[in-house]
């Protein structure tokens, strides 16, 4: 196998890993999988908002999983650990599947993108959009936005700063598709501009005092 084909191969065993992750930890808030291959074999970091429900009573779950991955997915001798996420309202993937989760269980579109996008806001992120399309009233599809905040969508700071997700609900009147995209705090724009404080020797006593451009100018005029 050539090494092109090799690491093809692993992307799309890591992908396929992540879908069917996705689908069976979605109740314990799957945040993501990180694979890691190791002398002994492959070491699974499983992120999750609620371990306990990945691990299961006595590890159960874990078993199962890891017999899943090694049959299913050709893991060699994979090797499951439970990382709890810090913060789950500023993972995409959490947010997206709790939201399409309230939907699954009959609460209103409205209420339910409003709840989602003030406990985001409420954890410290600059910006927040979510995005609900399917038949939301009426036969016709038709989609919604919900926005807050400040929100970049291009550019290396899209790319580095803002975390997006997409999570399905399977509703009676069909499929409904719940985007979510959070702009993480920290954020640092290149457009920034930083005011930094300036050294002024004074001439009469000759000592060093620290003043703001502001007080410079006014000190000026």
């Amino acid at each position: 196998m050539s090494t092109k084909a090799h690491f093809i191969r692993g992307s799309i065993q890591r992908v396929e890993i992540d879908e069917f992750l996705s689908k069976e930890l979605k109740k314990a808030g799957y945040a993501g999988v990180d694979l890691q291959k190791t002398a002994l074999g492959t070491n699974v970091i499983i992120y999750a908002s609620k371990p306990g429900l990945v691990i299961g009573r006595r590890g159960r779950n874990i078993q199962q999983l890891m017999e899943i991955l090694e049959k299913r997915f050709k893991v060699e001798n994979p090797q499951i650990s439970v990382q709890e996420t810090e913060k789950p309202e500023l993972n995409a993937r959490v947010m997206a599947n709790r939201l399409a989760t309230e939907l699954e269980r009959g609460a209103n579109y409205r209420r339910a993108s409003y709840f989602i996008l003030r406990r985001i806001m409420s954890a410290g992120a600059l910006g927040c959009e979510i995005i609900i399309s399917g038949k939301i009233t009426s036969q016709r599809a038709k989609y919604r936005k919900f926005r807050q905040g400040v929100l970049v969508k291009c550019g290396e700071p899209a790319d580095k700063y803002v975390e997006e997700a997409v999570a399905y609900a399977l509703l009676k009147p069909g499929v409904m598709g719940v985007k979510v995209r959070i702009m993480l705090p920290n954020t640092v724009m290149p457009d920034a501009v930083e005011v930094k404080k300036e050294k002024i020797e004074t001439a009469e006593a000759g000592n060093v005092e620290v003043v703001e451009d502001e007080k410079r100018q006014e000190e000026v005029t």
